[in-house]
């Protein structure tokens, strides 16, 4: 019998969408009211109808230089704030307990606050930087701390410099670290920026576009917009995990490389 793994991972990948997209198309059978679930044909002439008006591009361009602005921000952030607390005891005692606060807190309760605080137009990028630091923080953190004993003493022997220390020990030991954060936090930010960009009416978005949808009963046009989410999440991470491997690759470190071949 042909061994599952033998399959190529595209032809796996293609399998798994027509399944899923036969079962969204029987249930839709079955309800047999689009206004409850549209079905797959139908929602595919609604994205080409979108794809078609200035709207579109103008809601999924501003969307995501808002999201992507927010998860940078929370990404160059979170490498800072982790790496002082994996180096300072004070700092790590002061910041833990912002951390935990973040991290329990329900997303919604930010919007609702950030809806006082500041301009709704910045709301989506505050959601998706808040959403990401957490994770990046306690990632690089965790990452440092990993960093092998034996070679930080073998580098103290040899006296090497700080910045010998960081290229050589702490930079391979939190990449593979970052590198899980970045890919969990991308669906993060995106979740996260389109919920406050539909609470916050955020112009010219595809969380205000959801929003709009839903008020008129475009379920049709809610299920479009929501494909268009689910496809530019796909497209952005394969983009950034794509950059992040081949970074790696050049400074040898890749993705679950040990520390010890650094030096």
């Amino acid at each position: 019998m042909k061994k599952h793994g033998s399959l190529p991972a595209p032809v796996r990948a293609v399998i798994a969408l027509a399944f899923w997209i036969g079962v969204w198309w029987v249930a839709a059978l079955i309800v047999g009211r689009e206004v409850l679930i549209p079905s797959p044909p139908a929602v595919a002439v609604q994205l080409f109808r979108l794809l078609g008006t200035s709207e579109f591009y103008l809601s999924v361009l501003l969307s995501v230089a808002r999201i992507t602005a927010g998860f940078a921000a929370a990404v160059l952030l979170g490498i800072l704030t982790g790496a002082l607390c994996a180096v300072s005891a004070p700092a790590d005692t002061l910041l833990s307990p912002l951390f935990s606060v973040i991290r329990a807190t329900p997303v919604a309760s930010f919007i609702i606050l950030a809806l006082v605080w500041i301009n709704k137009e910045l709301i989506p990028v505050f959601i998706s930087a808040l959403m990401v630091l957490p994770v990046i923080h306690g990632n690089v953190r965790e990452g440092i701390l990993s960093a092998d004993p034996l070679l930080i003493e073998t580098a103290a022997i040899f006296r090497f410099s700080k910045k010998q220390k960081l290229l050589r020990i702490y930079m391979p030991a939190v990449s593979p670290y970052l590198s899980a954060g970045v890919r969990t936090c991308l669906g993060l930010a995106w979740k996260a920026g389109v919920a406050s960009e539909v609470l916050c009416f955020a112009t010219h978005s595809i969380g205000n576009r959801l929003y709009q949808s839903k008020v008129y009963l475009e379920t049709t046009e809610m299920f479009a917009w929501t494909v268009t989410v689910i496809g530019l999440s796909m497209i952005i991470e394969k983009l950034l995990m794509a950059a992040v491997t081949a970074w790696q690759r050049k400074k040898n470190y890749d993705i679950g490389k040990k520390p010890e071949k650094a030096l």
